[in-house]
Parts: structure tokens; C-alpha cells; sequence
């Protein structure tokens, strides 16, 4: 009798061991899964497979070892991961302002605040710089303004009694972004600096030299 206790006690500490060596190792790898799971929810199409992959696999943990190994542990875990897959965040929608980008050919897309304009109402706007035309599109990725960089000739930004605005004048026209908030500052400077990068110089105006007497 003692000699099958002790067996079993032995049996059930090898098991244990072995359960968590296994879950330890097992978060070492969600830790390392974790950039790349980043990644995937950029693709809606492979997210969703993934979240239904996990969903299968941890359905598949709560029933099997309850019907074969009697196993309540292996059954507690597949519940966290079917839990897990059910309230996983959709598909980041971020990827929809890379695609605009690229169709657009923009270098940099920059947070616009909100356009001010006398031809239509206040629309909250990003600013997607290229190097020849920034455009600032609104929530729905419709032009607010399009501008050719070889007409900008002033922008700036600066501080107002309601927040941070940014100036930007070309040919015989101006628009007026202004920032509200904590990061009014940092986001006004941040659009300033990312379009005077595009900017073309001025080139430098050369004396000409006389000509050598003869």
C-alpha cells in the first residue's frame, strides 16, 4: 500500500515537473511571438485565421484531456485560450493609412490637427507629405487640401491663446491647422519640421563676374 502511494506521489511529481516546465516554456515562446503577432494584426485576412486557429486549438484542450487523460489543468488552460482568442482587439485599421500612403506616394503621414479654411467647415485632417505635393486627407481619406511643395514659400508654426497652429501659405494662398491639447506643441513642431524637410531651397544667387578688360 505505501509502496503504490509513493509511486503515485512520484508519478504526480514528475507530472507536475513536467506541466511546468511545459507552461514555462511555453510563455518564453508567447514572448518571442509577441512582434510577430504585432505584425499579423496588421493583415485582417491572417488575423482573423489566426484567432480562430487559437479559438480551435483551445477548445481542442478543454475537451480531449477531460475525455482522455482526465487532466483538469491542461482543461483550465485551454479555457485562457479560447477566452483569449474570443476578446483578442480586431485587425489593426492603421494599415488603410500605409495603403494611402503608398497610392499617394507619401514619404511621411504627420498628425494635421484641424484644418481651418473659409471655403468649408473645420475638419480634422493627417498630412501625408510627399516630395512633391502634400496632401491633408480627412477620417475618410477624402483631399481636404492638396498643396504642390515648388509653390510653398512660408511655414510656421507657432503659439496661440487656444492651442498651437501651423501657417502654410503658397502661391496666393494660406491654410490654417491648429492643435489642441498636451502634445499641441509637439504635434505642430513635428508638422513644421516634416514639411520644411521637402521644401526645396532657394538656390543661391551667383555675382556675376566682369568681364576681363582687354
Amino acid at each position: 500500500m505505501s509502496t503504490a502511494a509513493t509511486t503515485e506521489s512520484t508519478w504526480q511529481d514528475g507530472l507536475a515537473a513536467k506541466v511546468r516546465k511545459g507552461l514555462i516554456g511555453t510563455g518564453f515562446a508567447v514572448v518571442l511571438l509577441v512582434p510577430k503577432v504585432l505584425n499579423l494584426r496588421r493583415n485582417e485576412h491572417s488575423w482573423t485565421l489566426f484567432r480562430t486557429a487559437l479559438g480551435i486549438f483551445g477548445a481542442a484542450l478543454v475537451v480531449l484531456p477531460l475525455s482522455i487523460w482526465h487532466s483538469y489543468l491542461f482543461a483550465v488552460v485551454g479555457l485562457a485560450i479560447f477566452i483569449t482568442a474570443i476578446l483578442l482587439p480586431p485587425a489593426i485599421s492603421g494599415s488603410r493609412t500605409d495603403d494611402k500612403a503608398r497610392e499617394l506616394g507619401a514619404l511621411i503621414v504627420v498628425n494635421g490637427g484641424v484644418l481651418q479654411s473659409s471655403s468649408q467647415s473645420a475638419v480634422a485632417v493627417q498630412l501625408f507629405v510627399g516630395s512633391d505635393n502634400i496632401w491633408a486627407l480627412d477620417e475618410v481619406f477624402h483631399p481636404a487640401l492638396v498643396v504642390a511643395v515648388a509653390e510653398i514659400t512660408y511655414v510656421y508654426a507657432e503659439e496661440l491663446s487656444s492651442g498651437w497652429a501651423l501657417t502654410l501659405r503658397w502661391a496666393d494662398r494660406s491654410a490654417i491647422f491648429s492643435y489642441s491639447g498636451v502634445f499641441a506643441q509637439h504635434l505642430a513642431h513635428v508638422a513644421e519640421n516634416t514639411i520644411q524637410s521637402v521644401m526645396r531651397p532657394a538656390l543661391p544667387v551667383l555675382p556675376q563676374r566682369r568681364a576681363a578688360s582687354a
